[in-house]
């Protein structure tokens, strides 16, 4: 994609002695297990050998189970609460993410950016998989421009799904991520679940980061971010659900990036970066799926982005704004 940010290719990230995102990510995953029965969560480990962490299938999970899987989700390197919501008056709380390593944590683990599949016709299973089994399996592109690799002996991986992947899958997991079945967890998570809302919603600062490397925007230039949208009801049907976690983030997120380099980048990037830069923007996005028939890939991808932006130049110390919170799109979103 052409950028005014720079000439030539993507840059790359290059850095060293990165941590571990599976590593930081294991203890965490431990103490999910362990509190299973507090979280409302369901364990089992499947004839494969692997474990699977109900969060909202056949179990009800929650709100709590939600947040400690955000955190999983970015490998170790994030913080995700619950506050009061400080713009949306209909919608009292939000949830704030902030990441010692933002790039890191996002684009290399929460994304959801490994498309999982066994399969064809109505029988066919699908899921995009999340988390820090991305960086072992390193079955994006996207790593080659991390310039980042993990090793360790366990992965997890989230899946915002309503059913276990078949055996075949697992196999191919497995292998991808050079692990032995023991050594491997899986967390559903669906998109109607209180646990699944929350961890979506949490992606706030991802989707930023993401739509970021897609304007073309060196990502070893940002230095710090933080993210903050409201808590949607959770819906009966997956179309709702995914409609108002999209929502929350393209009408009701706001994010706050540090950058380093000149004003005027900061700046183009501040007008950039809004969801409202979008042609789709200005309707809820279960109107927007439908308009085009259920082509996901039809959606202009410039609208997956936060309401309202802050970039802060940090040589100067200058900050520019652009977009805003749309409270009415919002509330006929949530219902």
């Amino acid at each position: 994609m052409e950028s005014g940010f720079r000439s030539g290719g993507r840059a790359v990230v290059m850095q060293t002695a990165r941590p571990s995102v599976s590593q930081r990510a294991a203890p965490l995953v431990a103490h999910l297990i362990e509190d299973a029965a507090a979280l409302r969560v369901h364990v089992e480990r499947p004839a494969e050998g692997y474990t699977l962490v109900d969060a909202g299938v056949a179990c009800p999970g929650g709100l709590e189970a939600g947040l400690r899987i955000a955190e999983i989700c970015m490998g170790g390197l994030g913080r995700v609460n619950l506050v009061p919501t400080p713009s949306l008056s209909r919608w009292p709380w939000s949830l704030t993410v902030h990441s010692a390593d933002p790039v890191l944590a996002c684009l290399g683990s929460q994304y959801a950016g490994w498309s999982l599949s066994h399969g064809e016709g109505e029988s066919a299973y699908y899921a995009l998989g999340s988390g820090p089994g991305r960086a072992l399996a390193r079955r994006e592109p996207l790593f080659e421009e991390l310039a980042y690799s993990d090793s360790a002996e366990a992965a997890v991986l989230v899946l915002e799904v309503d059913e276990r992947p078949p055996a075949p899958l697992i196999d191919k997991i497995l292998r991808d991520c050079g692990v032995v079945p023991e050594g491997l967890t899986l967390i559903l998570t669906p998109t109607r679940s209180l646990a699944g809302t929350v961890q979506i919603v949490a992606r706030v600062l991802e989707v930023a980061l993401h739509k970021v490397h897609e304007l073309g925007f060196p990502l070893e230039r940002i230095a710090d971010g933080m993210g903050c949208a409201p808590l949607p009801p959770p819906a009966p049907s997956f179309l709702d659900a995914m409609g108002r976690t999209n929502d929350a983030i393209i009408y009701g997120g706001t994010v706050q990036l540090y950058v380093t380099g000149s004003d005027t980048d900061a700046q183009e990037l501040a007008e950039k970066l809004p969801s409202s830069a979008s042609r789709d923007y200005g309707m809820p996005f279960a109107e927007v799926f439908g308009a085009v028939k259920g082509d996901f890939y039809a959606i202009d991808p410039m609208l997956f982005s936060p309401a309202r932006v802050t970039v802060t130049a940090l040589e100067s110390g200058h900050s520019y704004g652009a977009g805003m919170l749309d409270d009415e799109l919002v509330a006929r979103s949530f219902g």
